[in-house]
């Protein structure tokens, strides 16, 4: 259940930083991020192909570049990371060993917590 979650954040980071990419070098090409992120080529392609669907950034002859939605959609990022962040601190579980016969689900490490914190 976890797994899942911890992949979806890992592509959501990989879409951020080709992202940032764009916006601090346009145009760039899908080799030169490919290059400088250490990310293979199908994975720069397939996050370009997201952020393009999402109308963040666009083609041109020279590469990708920005579009008018991403200023907007930067603006947002931190408030809306804020809020996902606090509906999954809502979410933990605090004192398992009180359910059902003191079963220890939670070993108190909140080492899941810190690998999303550190994606973001």
């Amino acid at each position: 259940m976890i797994d899942r979650l911890e992949k979806e954040v890992d592509m959501l980071e990989r879409h951020l930083q080709v992202l940032k990419m764009v916006i601090e070098n346009e145009p760039i090409g899908i080799v030169k991020m490919s290059n400088e992120t250490g990310y293979p080529h199908h994975k720069v392609r397939y996050s370009l192909r997201v952020l393009e669907e999402e109308n963040l950034i666009e083609p041109s002859s020279q590469g990708a570049i920005k579009t008018e939605r991403t200023v907007e959609f930067v603006d947002e990022l931190d408030g809306k990371m804020d809020e996902i962040v606090d509906k999954l601190e809502g979410m933990k579980i605090e004192d398992a060993t009180e359910i059902e016969g003191g079963i220890t689900v939670d070993d108190g490490s909140d080492q899941w917590m810190d690998e999303v914190y550190r994606m973001i």
